[in-house]
Order: C-alpha cells, then sequence, then structure tokens
C-alpha cells in the first residue's frame, strides 16, 4: 500500500479472492441496509452515483440517538461500482450540523469537506466501585466506522477494492 492509498483510505482485497459480479457486489451493499442499523443504503442516481449512504438523521427513530450522539459531523459515501477494474470508488462528503430548537433536532450548516474522517464520541459516568475508587463506564459511543467498515468490507470480501477518491470525479 502506497502513500497516496493510505491517504485516500484504498483498500485492497486479499489476493486469491476471486471479484464478484457488480450485481452481485450491489445486492451485497444493499443488504446492509437493515431497520437496526443507524445508516441508510440506497440507490444513487439522484447524487451522481451507483449507491449512497448514510446516516438516519432525519428519521424520528434515530433522531434521539444522533442528537445524544453530540455528533458534529454528518457524512455521505457516494460509491460507483467501476465493474471493469473492479473496484467501488468511494467519496466521503462530510457537512457540519448543529443542534436547534426544541426538543432539538439537527440541522445541516453550509460548511461542508470532502474526503476521509472519522468522527468519534464516547461518554463516561464517574461513580465509586466496590472499592471506593472511582471508575469511569462507559454509558455511550458512536464512531464514524459504523458506516465506512461495513461498506468497505463487504467490498473486500467481494474481491474488489475499496478506492477513496477525493480530487476529481467519481
Amino acid at each position: 500500500m502506497g502513500f497516496f492509498d493510505k491517504l485516500t483510505g484504498t483498500k485492497h482485497p486479499e489476493d486469491g479472492v476471486a471479484p464478484r459480479s457488480a450485481e452481485e457486489l450491489r445486492t451485497a451493499l444493499l443488504s446492509l441496509d437493515q431497520p437496526d442499523v443507524p445508516y441508510v443504503i440506497r440507490d444513487g442516481a439522484a447524487h451522481g452515483a451507483d449507491l449512497v449512504a448514510e446516516w438516519r438523521l432525519d428519521e424520528p427513530a434515530w433522531q434521539t440517538f444522533f442528537i445524544g450522539s453530540q455528533l458534529t459531523h454528518a457524512i455521505r459515501i457516494r460509491m460507483r461500482l467501476a465493474g471493469e477494474v473492479p473496484e467501488v470508488r468511494a467519496v466521503e462528503e462530510q457537512w457540519e450540523v448543529t443542534r436547534v430548537g426544541n426538543p432539538p433536532r439537527l440541522q445541516a450548516s453550509a460548511e461542508y469537506g470532502r474526503g476521509g474522517g472519522r468522527t468519534v464520541s464516547r461518554r463516561y459516568t464517574l461513580q465509586r466501585g466496590e472499592s471506593g475508587r472511582l471508575e469511569a463506564t462507559e454509558t455511550f459511543s458512536f464512531d464514524s466506522a459504523q458506516l465506512t467498515e461495513p461498506l468497505r468490507n463487504t467490498a473486500l470480501d467481494a474481491g474488489w477494492t475499496w478506492r477513496g477518491v477525493i480530487f476529481g470525479k467519481l
């Protein structure tokens, strides 16, 4: 893996893994979209891509989760399945979100970025343990890798390269 691959988040499949067809990969990626995960994966034609994955920010069932996560950036991953190579070209887009109103809801701001990044949020409670010493207990955890890792791993398991795109067209 070269420097540029590391910079863009590009990963290659294990040696000897035969690439599956683009349609099989598409089906595998869409199957990751389950009601109990905090992201949605759908057709990406409206965004100039084959598939799009993004947080379920607008869904009422997930709003409490995202507000509690103290999320500061929303993420959308646009994917193009380039079967002739075979690789998934992925553009990770981010924009800042803020909490507004009462009850609070998330609202996108004008700040926009492109390229890989990772947001991690953890909340701990301090309390005295049985020994009388202070102990930190994790009460909440959120990691943006919950979105990128399943997509990337599914592509790699299908024998496709996951190529992060920072500059240029998808």
